[in-house]
């Protein structure tokens, strides 16, 4: 009898924490092509990733964009080609393993700064109070694609100590702020192509930049660092860092339906933004005025910790709701992996990054599905 009645009260239906859409249309467009190139025996930097290149670039608004394996690749080559090694580089400590993982590899020591409760992004004053002589970037993270209103003043800061900012851009495909596009900020950006991300590659990554020596550097180093495709005189300690034909060609396919997708998950987060604002206990992350946010997640802010794996145990099981993992769970400094460059304690992240959850939300889901998610929420929450 229990067993039934549980079986009763559980939605038959499941919402991901997230999912890759590929239409019959996208399906048959990829395999049209990829056939082509394995007929061709062109596999790598050919047609499709210069078409991606050019198409991706375009997006941006920057005048070059270099196709590479991934969005840690496409950061570590950035800052590679800026010279950070034996130096420091500014990162928030909310954030990824990758990003600071990425100053390490380019021979740099991440100095780690608290959060901005309001964005999730760092805060310009923040960044001014770490800067030192041995500073030889800024990186800032646009977390769950959401662009900071205080960005402008961020850029301002890094023209004037003359310091070059770096933009994390793997959440942001298509985000914005005051008009200007998510990778158009910095001297330049990097983007993840993951399969979890807005619009995915399978495997890949992009730098972007306008500076023409960035993307010169950029090119060389994706290539085991050689002058040419066409040569073996190694220039740089580059790696193979290339992207193949067969991830371009789906790179391109996803690019081509980024408005659409993003305007699926806006739909849903104007959904979630309707109804939690008539929650007590937990509210959106809101996006500033003259901000247009992909949504890559759907951040909400609990207004005290609870245990996350009990709630998202009960969300799972008693309501059919899987959420999306946070950003991030453990801040940086508290990782055991980057021990030795964690400093002093950074209580903004530490709070937030246990306070937060992230809605399911993605390409296709329909508003039945966002009305389980935030049933599932009103019981637990209100």
């Amino acid at each position: 009898m229990s067993a039934t009645k549980t079986a009763a009260t559980v939605p038959a239906r499941r919402i991901p924490p997230a999912r890759v859409q590929f239409t019959e249309e996208d399906r048959a467009w990829i395999t049209e092509r990829i056939d082509e190139v394995l007929a061709s025996g062109m596999l790598t930097l050919g047609r499709y990733g210069k078409e991606f290149e050019q198409r991706f670039a375009a997006l941006c608004g920057v005048k070059h964009a270099v196709s590479v394996s991934s969005g840690t690749a496409a950061l570590e080559i950035a800052l590679r080609a800026i010279g950070v090694e034996g130096r420091e580089v500014v990162v928030p400590t909310n954030t990824f393993f990758a990003t600071a993982a990425a100053v390490i590899h380019a021979g740099a020591r991440p100095v780690f700064i608290d959060m901005d409760p309001e964005s999730f992004a760092i805060r310009p004053e923040e960044v001014e109070r770490a800067l030192t002589d041995r500073t030889a970037a800024v990186v800032v993270v646009h977390i769950g694609g959401l662009v900071s209103g205080r960005l402008p003043e961020l850029v301002d800061l890094c023209r004037r100590e003359g310091i070059p900012l770096v933009e994390d851009a793997a959440h942001a495909h298509g985000s914005s702020y005051g008009g200007t596009m998510a990778g158009a900020f910095g001297l330049a950006a990097a983007f993840s192509l993951y399969p979890t991300k807005v619009m995915t590659s399978a495997e890949g990554g992009m730098l972007v930049t306008n500076d023409d020596r960035i993307a010169e550097e950029a090119v060389i180093y994706r290539d085991q660092g050689k002058a040419s495709f066409l040569v073996n005189a190694h220039t740089r300690m580059g790696y193979n860092w290339r992207m193949s034909e067969p991830h371009a060609i789906i790179g391109l396919r996803h690019l081509g339906r980024l408005p659409e997708m993003i305007a699926d998950r806006q739909r849903i987060a104007a959904l979630y933004d309707e109804a939690l604002a008539g929650f007590r206990r937990i509210k959106p992350l809101g996006v500033p005025a003259g901000g247009v946010s992909n949504y890559y997640k759907y951040i909400a802010v609990m207004e005290e910790r609870r245990n996350r794996a009990e709630l998202k145990r009960q969300l799972r099981e008693r309501f059919g709701v899987s959420l999306a993992g946070e950003v991030y769970e453990e801040p940086l400094h508290k990782q055991p992996v980057f021990a030795p460059y964690a400093g002093a304690s950074l209580p903004v992240a530490e709070d937030l990054c246990a306070r937060h959850i992230c809605l399911p939300i993605y390409s296709g889901m329909d508003d039945e599905e966002a009305q389980q998610v935030i049933a599932a929420l009103a019981a637990l929450f209100d």
